[in-house]
């Protein structure tokens, strides 16, 4: 037995009249995509929906993105993804790719990943941009629901520049996890944990200045021109607001 794989793919592109449009916007089976209205005139924003719970053991998920030269493009999600125990005893995936030329910008804001009880997900997300493209990369990671204990989770982010890798991490929380992973120095007890990543041609030549935003949220310049925002925080709802303000601190 194997379990469901779907890909969305999505395409941004000058149209030539100052704004966006979407040669490609393609999915299937569970992952859906839908363009919405709102924004200015320069910009699109797409929504992906997922048609089914899910990823499952076994799953296989991918969403592909890419954003030619003057495009914008705005990405999010209409719902949370909630990582579920399936009948396949198998690592689910969701994988992420992500592709900005010079003068394109996007916008990945997905609503949070919920790691649910039983379950085991991979998750990577890869993005490279072009030197003089523009990046607002929001995750936000939520282990187990309300009284659960959580699944295992694994995330690695590896975001490049111009070819050049300006971060590469990978954290793991759950059950099987290295130990630590719940103490002092990392999770410290606290159950969702998130980050932005904010890269602007402009922070090559003003980087920005580390700082402490909060309690538990740091700000870091990142080589090349890049910044990252680390937060974690009791709960989902925390934790979006802190790393909204964060974001706000850098406009």
């Amino acid at each position: 037995m194997s379990g469901v794989h779907a890909t969305a793919r999505i395409r941004a592109r000058e149209d030539g009249r100052g704004g966006t449009s979407l040669p490609v916007l393609d999915s299937d089976g569970p992952l859906a995509l839908r363009r919405t209205r709102g924004g200015d005139g320069g910009e699109a924003r797409v929504v992906l929906v997922g048609a089914m719970s899910g990823p499952l053991g076994g799953d296989r998920f991918a969403v592909e993105a890419a954003v030619e030269s003057g495009a914008r493009l705005r990405l999010g999600s209409a719902a949370a993804t909630i990582a579920l125990p399936g009948q396949i005893k198998d690592e689910a995936r969701y994988d992420v790719r992500i592709d900005v030329a010079d003068g394109g910008e996007l916008h990945w804001l997905p609503e949070p990943l919920i790691s649910a009880r039983g379950s085991d997900l991979y998750v990577t997300t890869r993005v490279d941009l072009a030197p003089a493209a523009r990046l607002v990369l929001r995750e936000e990671q939520v282990l187990g629901r309300a009284g659960e204990d959580p699944g295992r989770l694994t995330s690695r982010l590896v975001v490049r520049v111009g070819g050049r890798a300006v971060l590469d991490q990978e954290l793991s929380c759950g059950p099987g996890a290295p130990g630590g992973w719940d103490g002092p120095a990392v999770l410290a007890g606290h159950r969702a944990l998130g980050q932005l990543v904010v890269v602007r041609p402009e922070f090559g030549d003003h980087p920005v200045t580390a700082r402490v935003l909060g309690d538990t949220v740091t700000l870091v310049p990142l080589a090349g021109p890049a910044a990252l925002v680390t937060a974690v925080a009791p709960d989902g709802l925390r934790l979006r607001r802190v790393l909204d303000e964060a974001l706000n601190s850098l406009a």
